[in-house]
């Protein structure tokens, strides 16, 4: 019916800090008709708070596990920013065991529900839960390797922000693609094929290529206890929706890097720049040209990355 072309987009994990703000953007836009809530717990109050507000997305929300699979039905795009976030001193990698059974449980949830479903991870630590994630939906043989996604896109934000800020740039004109996972030294961003061209001295760029892997510990600290990066994550949660729901609209030409299987490296899962279709990745647009500065980036974040790929695997192996 034309009030709701499309299919709901659905968020698990909508009532946290991530969850909320990012309800709210997807909310707030025109491409959303129907957007339904799920989490453990608040997600009746979130619901209501959103349905008053003066734009055409439907709203319902879910609570508890007896509601997931429900919440699930027809649904076309999941976000999953559900998981417990990073303290000071913690590393993604430290949310592992609470966040990889999070994540299991929703995948397998969706496996049953809407196997066709585009999936957006951002439940760190990703450069795991994306293969965790794969490994679930192959045991219900749903798996589609074209519609699985790491959400990356705040390392990207990240770039274009710092850059633009470091240049006296408007960084809305800035993209700085960003490749490899989505954790310390496994971001790697490709200053070299920024657009505009940037030049930096090379002190100055291992201080920016630091500062974007580091950026997410950056807003740890600043919080002090009280959690992570939550509304930078949430607004790049949105791009990255928004760009896979304009594709799946059929609009041309849509780029965005995300974490996902892939042949262009040794490692099984890497993010590089994907132009994105109607039915998920349409092409894999690879490393493209890298700086000898940044090929020694690569070569130093495979062995970490394929260590949390692995880890990711072996988890879905053992579970009961």
């Amino acid at each position: 019916n034309g009030t709701h072309p499309t299919k709901p987009t659905m968020m698990l994990g909508a009532s946290g800090g991530i969850g909320q703000p990012l309800s709210l953007l997807l909310k707030n836009s025109p491409l959303v008709g129907e957007l339904s809530l799920f989490d453990i717990a608040h997600t009746p109050g979130v619901a209501a708070d959103l349905s008053h507000i003066e734009t055409r997305a439907h709203v319902t929300g879910y609570m508890g596990p007896d509601q997931l699979n429900a919440a699930l039905k027809g649904c076309d795009v999941v976000v999953i920013p559900a998981g417990v976030p990073r303290k000071p001193g913690m590393t993604r990698d430290d949310l592992f065991n609470t966040n990889a059974t999070i994540v299991a449980t929703l995948a397998d949830a969706v496996a049953r529900n809407c196997p066709e479903a585009m999936i957006c991870i951002i439940a760190n630590p990703v450069n795991s839960t994306i293969p965790i994630t794969s490994e679930v939906m192959k045991k219900y043989g749903v798996y589609n390797p074209n519609r699985v996604f790491g959400v990356t896109t705040l390392d990207i934000v990240r770039a274009n922000a710092f850059v633009a800020e470091l240049k006296g740039l408007d960084p809305a004109r800035v993209n700085v693609p960003v490749i490899g996972g989505h954790a310390g030294k496994t971001i790697i961003p490709l200053i070299s094929q920024a657009t505009p061209k940037v030049e930096f001295p090379a002190d100055q760029l291992s201080a920016l290529t630091a500062r974007i892997q580091d950026a997410g510990t950056e807003v740890v600290k600043a919080k002090a206890g009280a959690g992570s990066a939550t509304l930078s994550m949430a607004y790049a949660g949105a791009r990255f929706t928004f760009s896979v729901l304009d594709a799946m609209n059929g609009k041309e030409g849509v780029v965005e890097c995300a974490y996902v299987r892939s042949e262009e490296t040794e490692c099984k899962y890497f993010s590089t720049p994907l132009l994105l279709g109607k039915h998920g990745i349409e092409k894999n647009l690879g490393l493209g040209k890298l700086s000898a500065f940044e090929e020694n980036l690569v070569a130093d974040a495979i062995g970490e990355l394929k260590g949390s790929i692995k880890k990711g695997e072996d988890f879905v192996a053992n579970m009961k």
